[in-house]
């Protein structure tokens, strides 16, 4: 189960990274940037899942994680312009079925 996990992980993260470079690269070039930070509450438990989750919003393009406070599953999030929840992590799922 955590192999479809990973591999699952791996293809989600490689999308959501594609298509964020894209978005940036559009916002870039017609000025539409409106940064916002924004609180995310996580389902996942583990303290190693959390910080994967942190270490792949910060390399998707267009996102930053500042802050992860563990204990209350937290992470601040800074973004290029105002995004969903499901936007910016959209590989939790399969975070969750690894790590929890």
């Amino acid at each position: 189960m955590r192999l479809f996990g990973v591999i699952g992980y791996i293809v989600v993260l490689l999308k959501a990274i594609a298509e964020a470079w894209v978005d940036v690269v559009k916002r870039c070039i017609n000025g539409d940037i409106n940064p916002q930070v924004i609180e995310i509450e996580t389902s996942i438990n583990s303290l190693i899942g959390q910080v994967l989750l942190a270490c792949s919003i910060t390399i998707t393009p267009g996102t930053l994680t500042i802050d992860l406070i563990p204990e209350k599953r937290i992470l601040k999030v800074a973004t290029i312009s105002p995004r969903t929840r499901d936007e910016i992590i959209p590989f939790e799922p399969y975070i969750k079925k690894i790590f929890d």
